[in-house]
């Protein structure tokens, strides 16, 4: 059955809810320092508290493997204890070593809860949900949240009571039963090593064009303290249109427009290497900066969510490319990509997206064509599907499945659409398949056709 617009709003709900808090906790975090550290130091600790929230990320990914559900639950709750309290001494605390060894560890609890956030995300997106949508809307009212309790003047005070709110509804989603992804056990096909590596290095490609503009606005701002220059200011709001944009074409085609759409938006951030230094060069830079980050953000969740099921460990493919964009953020640290000149950064920009486009063609991102259906199958197999029918009490609607599976690699979204279907369905004739007959995969099915030729 489709997703009732309840579900779908509550998810939005729960992602909405993590990135608000998410941009919030950073902001307050990256505070830390201020007053009792140099300018050189007080910079290091936007870039280490990117550690932490990898290693969050981590260490979720490790407890969802290695521990059974009930104690992943119980961390869970001690995790957003730890939160909760680390986020109310930075809200009401002062900046000191204390409140940098706070904020650190509110970093981590972020990434962890992140870890859950993420799976969450890819479960939907396993269960044929329409993910994009849910997944850019969330970030969008994030964002709109975020900005508006911040700077508008007489709203500031509301800041600590919508990040409650913020914490509940992520504590009621995270902590409540677990959702069903489908009526039977979704069997994805598991995805490539190829591809995996290709969704990372082109992840980390477009993440490396705005390296050198977040590090360099990075350094103004502490200078400015956070005044002249401040990243949290209304170009931020730029990113709204292009994720509302990623809400329309994500779910279309199985995100066949996403990694386009992403890769003409990023060229923009080109453009940062050269334009720097007038105040009107500053606002142009954090429009276009924004821009590209909207579509990078969307291009790498909406391919990790999508790849996750199928894999091994799906809690931590699902949030790879979150762990790709903090690890970003500390290698353009650690090359002190932010000083170098303009005329190097243009030409590693240009290498990155020659690297990029390439990567993309052979990767298969620029197909837009739609699947074809099977080929008419020769006139033994029809013989063949006729006795497995027969052998195993196969259903027409199985039988049908069955073909498709056989004869074709296709995925089971386009099986679905072509079979006039929803996923959830095809997943449970699926799982019905494999108990009649047996068999564990879909390799399984094509032994059993071809050992049908022999009797």
């Amino acid at each position: 059955m489709p997703e009732k617009p309840k579900e779908i709003l509550t998810r939005i709900g729960l992602y909405a809810a993590y990135v608000f808090l998410m941009l919030s906790v950073l902001r307050i975090a990256s505070h830390a320092g201020d007053g009792f550290l140099s300018v050189q130091k007080q910079e290091m600790v936007y870039y280490v508290l990117q550690i932490f929230v990898i290693l969050g990320f981590f260490a979720y990914a490790f407890v969802r493997e290695r521990h059974r559900i009930r104690m992943e639950r119980g961390l869970r709750i001690g995790i957003l204890a730890a939160f909760f309290v680390c986020v109310t001494a930075m809200l009401f605390g002062k900046s000191s070593p204390v409140y940098m060894a706070t904020a650190f560890l509110a970093a981590t609890c972020l990434g962890y809860l992140g870890g859950a956030v993420y799976e969450r995300m890819g479960e939907f997106a396993g269960a044929g949900g329409c993910v994009a949508a849910i997944g850019s809307v969330g970030y969008a009212v994030g964002i709109a949240l975020q900005y508006l309790l911040q700077f508008w003047r007489g709203r500031s005070r509301l800041l600590p009571a919508a990040m409650l709110l913020a914490f509940c509804l992520l504590a009621w989603r995270l902590l409540g039963k677990a959702e069903r992804a489908a009526e039977a056990p979704a069997q994805r096909d598991a995805p490539p090593r190829r591809t995996l590596l290709f969704a990372c290095l082109i992840a980390a490609i477009m993440l490396l064009f705005l390296q050198f503009y977040n590090s360099y606005i990075q350094h103004l701002q502490i200078i400015s303290g956070y005044v002249e220059y401040n990243v949290y200011t209304w170009p931020r709001l730029v990113m709204i249109p292009c994720l509302l944009l990623f809400a329309l074409l994500g779910d279309r085609r199985e995100g066949r427009y996403v990694p386009l759409a992403a890769l003409c938006i990023a060229l923009a951030a080109l453009l940062n290497a050269v334009l720097v230094g007038s105040a009107g060069a500053y606002r142009l830079n954090m429009c276009l900066f924004y821009a590209a980050l909207a579509a990078t953000v969307s291009y790498y969740n909406l391919v990790f969510w999508r790849l996750a099921p199928g894999t091994k460990r799906p809690a931590l493919w699902a949030s790879m490319g979150r762990v790709i964009d903090s690890a970003s953020v500390l290698l353009g640290a650690l090359l002190h990509i932010g000083t170098l000149p303009s005329a190097a950064v243009m030409a590693v920009n240009v290498a990155g997206l020659a690297a990029l486009i390439v990567l993309m063609a052979v990767n298969g991102d620029f197909v837009f064509a739609a699947s074809e259906a099977p080929a008419a199958p020769a006139p033994d197999a029809e013989t063949r599907f006729a006795a497995l029918a027969s052998r195993y009490g196969l259903t027409p609607k199985e039988t049908a499945l069955l073909r498709e599976l056989v004869l074709t690699e296709d995925k089971q979204e386009v099986i679905g659409r072509r079979l006039g279907v929803q996923v959830k369905t095809v997943q449970f004739h699926t799982t019905s398949l494999y108990r009649k007959t047996g068999a564990s995969t879909r390799s399984g099915l094509l032994e059993l056709f071809h050992s049908a030729a022999e009797e």
